[in-house]
C-alpha cells in the first residue's frame, strides 16, 4: 500500500518502520517529596547535560536549536510549576508531564507559526525530561531504520546515526521544520504529511522521498521498482559530482552563479570554495543565541568566512529575529510574530544592538569581499534608516582612525509590498530574493504547517510572476537579484526560477552539486 505525502529532503529508504510514538518507559515513584523533586531536578539536569553535548558537534542551525532548549529548560518559570504539584503529593513524571502539557496545549491551539515551533520545542523538552526520569532511558532506532510518527525532535534527529542510511516518515510535519532543514542539509530522505492510516504500519517500508510517499507491506514487484527509483537517483546524484568542480551553465551556454547559504563561520570548513561563486547568505541569528554576542565576538565570525571566500562575494544578512527566532533580551512575544517586530524593525526597534552589529560589519569588511543586507524590509524608509545608520557608524571609525569599510547595501525581496513595487529602492545595491517568506505572504500559508503545505509553493504562477518582474527591474535598472530561498536548491524549481529570469542563486552546500547539474540541463 502506497500513502502519498510532501517530499521535505529528497532521497530513497528501505528498512524497519521505528516507531516514533511509542509510550515513554514507565516512571518508578519515590518515598517521599523532596526525593521526587531531587529526581525531577536530576532528570532536568541529565537533559541540559545531553544537549549540550549535542551542541559542542553540531552546527549553526542545529546548535540555535538546541541552545533555545537549553535556555528553556533553565528557566524556573517553566519547572517550577511542576515542583508545586510535587509539593502538593505528585510524583516527578506526573507533575512535569501536566506541566508542560498546560503549556504546549496553549501553544497547539494558536493559529500563529511562531507559537507552533515553540510548542514542539516544548514536547521536545518534556519527553526528553520523561526518558531521563526513566531507567532505561530512550530506545534507539536500529540502524537503517525509517523513523515514522506524529512528528520527530531535532534532538531525536541529531542523535540518530545515519551513516547506514535510514530516513524519516511522518503523519504530520512540515517541509520548512528544523528538522527538515537539517535533514536536506545532512541528505536524510524526509518526508511529511502522509497522515494516520487506518492500521497501525510495521515490518518494512519503501520511502520515496524524491517524489513523496511511502510503500507499507511492499510485495516484491513494488520492492524490484523502488529500487529501479533508488539506483537512478543514485546515479543521478553521482553524475551530478560531475559538476561540481564546474562553472554552472545552462545547455544554451547561459553562465548561472551558484553560491552557498551558511548558519555558522564552521560551515565553510567543509566547502570548497572552488565549487561555488561565493555566499549568498549567511545568516547571523547563530550569534544570537543564550546571550547577545559582543561587537568582537561578531567580527571574528564574519572575518572567518571572508578571509575562506577570498576575492567571491559574502553576502551577511544584518540578525533576522523574530517570527519563528526568537532572540531572548532581544525580540518580544507577540500573538502574530510573522506580522510583527521581525527582522530589520526589531533591529531598528533596538538600535544599540543593531549598531554594535553595523561596527563588526564595518571592520570585517576591509578583509574581503563583504555585502550586506538587510531583512523582511516593507518599506524604502526602513533602508533609508539602516543605511544612515551605517553612514554614521562609518564617520565615526574614520575620525578614530579604525580600519574599516562600507560594503554594498542590499535588502531582502521577501516582504509582497517590495516585489510588487521595487521601483521605491532603485537605488539599492541589490536584491535577494527570499522565497521561503514570499511565498508564505503571497500565498497566505505558513510554511510550517502541514495542513496548507499545497499551498506554500514558489511553483504558484502568482510567486513566480513575482519573482520574475524583480528579476526584470533588476535588469532594467542594473541592479544584481539573486534567490537565497530553499526553492533555489530544488532541481523541480530551478528551470521555472531560470525561465523567470533570475541568473543567480544560493543554495545548502548540500544541494551544490544537483543545483549544477539540474542548471546544465535547462534550455534558456
Amino acid at each position: 500500500m502506497r500513502i502519498e505525502g510532501i517530499p521535505a529532503s529528497a532521497g530513497y529508504a528501505e528498512g524497519l518502520l521505528f516507531d516514533l510514538d511509542r509510550p515513554l518507559a514507565v516512571y518508578e515513584g519515590k518515598t517521599s517529596a523532596a526525593e521526587e523533586k531531587a529526581a525531577l531536578k536530576a532528570a532536568i539536569d541529565k537533559a541540559v547535560g545531553r544537549l549540550t553535548s549535542l551542541v559542542e558537534t553540531a552546527d549553526g542551525d542545529a546548535a540555535g536549536i538546541l541552545e533555545f532548549q537549553i535556555a528553556m529548560l533553565e528557566d524556573d518559570a517553566l519547572s517550577g510549576p511542576a515542583f508545586g504539584s510535587i509539593g502538593l503529593g505528585q510524583p516527578a513524571d506526573t507533575a512535569w508531564r501536566q506541566a508542560l502539557d498546560v503549556e504546549i496545549a496553549g501553544y497547539e491551539a494558536s493559529d500563529q507559526d511562531y507559537f507552533r515551533a515553540r510548542a514542539a520545542d516544548l514536547r521536545d523538552i518534556r519527553d526528553q525530561v520523561l526518558w531521563a526520569l526513566s531507567e532505561h532511558g530512550e530506545a534507539a532506532a536500529p540502524a537503517g531504520a525509517i523513523l515514522y510518527g506524529e512528528d520527530i525532535a531535532p534532538t531525536r534527529f541529531l542523535e540518530t546515526d545515519w551513516s547506514s542510511g535510514g530516513g524519516i516518515a511522518l503523519k504530520a510535519g512540515s517541509t520548512a521544520s528544523h528538522v527538515a532543514m537539517l535533514a536536506r542539509s545532512r541528505g536524510v530522505p524526509m518526508v511529511v504529511g502522509l497522515g494516520t492510516p487506518a492500521d497501525k504500519p510495521a515490518g518494512v517500508a519503501l520511502l520515496d522521498a524524491e517524489h513523496g510517499g511511502i510503500v507499507l507491506s511492499p510485495s516484491p514487484a513494488e520492492v524490484e521498482a523502488f529500487r529501479r527509483s533508488s539506483s537512478a537517483f543514485a546515479a543521478r546524484r553521482g553524475k551530478a559530482q560531475t559538476f561540481l568542480a564546474q562553472p554552472a551553465a545552462t545547455k544554451a551556454g547561459t553562465a548561472v552563479r551558484v553560491q552557498v547559504n551558511i548558519a555558522d563561520p564552521s560551515d565553510v570548513d567543509g566547502i570548497d570554495i572552488a565549487t561555488c561563486d561565493g555566499v549568498g547568505l549567511m545568516r547571523t541569528e547563530f550569534l544570537f543565541g543564550k546571550s547577545l554576542p559582543d561587537e568582537e565576538t561578531q567580527y571574528r565570525a564574519y572575518r572567518k568566512v571572508l578571509e575562506w571566500a577570498g576575492d567571491k562575494p559574502v553576502t551577511i544578512r544584518t540578525v533576522d529575529a523574530g517570527g519563528d527566532k526568537p532572540v531572548p533580551g532581544f525580540t518580544v512575544e507577540e500573538t502574530n510574530p510573522f506580522l510583527g517586530l521581525r527582522g530589520i524593525r526589531v533591529s531598528l526597534a533596538r538600535l544599540d544592538i543593531f549598531r554594535m552589529q553595523i561596527r563588526a560589519l564595518l571592520r570585517a569588511a576591509v578583509h574581503g569581499n563583504l555585502k550586506v543586507m538587510f531583512p523582511m524590509i516593507a518599506t524604502a524608509e526602513e533602508y533609508a534608516q539602516a543605511a544612515a545608520l551605517f553612514a554614521e557608524e562609518q564617520t565615526a571609525f574614520a575620525a578614530r582612525g579604525v580600519a574599516h569599510k562600507l560594503p554594498p547595501l542590499g535588502i531582502m525581496v521577501e516582504v509582497p509590498s517590495v516585489a510588487i513595487a521595487p521601483e521605491a529602492f532603485a537605488k539599492v545595491a541589490f536584491f535577494s530574493i527570499g522565497s521561503n517568506d514570499l511565498t508564505q505572504y503571497v500565498m497566505a500559508a505558513a510554511r510550517d504547517n502541514a495542513s496548507v503545505a499545497h499551498l506554500n509553493s514558489v511553483r504558484h504562477p502568482a510567486v513566480l510572476r513575482l519573482i520574475a518582474s524583480v528579476a526584470a527591474f533588476g535588469r532594467e535598472k542594473g541592479i544584481p537579484v539573486s534567490l537565497c530561498g530553499d526553492a533555489g536548491g530544488d532541481p523541480a524549481t530551478i528551470p521555472l526560477l531560470l525561465e523567470a529570469g533570475l541568473r543567480d542563486l544560493s543554495v545548502a552546500p548540500a544541494q551544490l552539486a544537483m543545483a549544477k547539474a539540474a542548471i546544465a540541463d535547462v534550455s534558456v
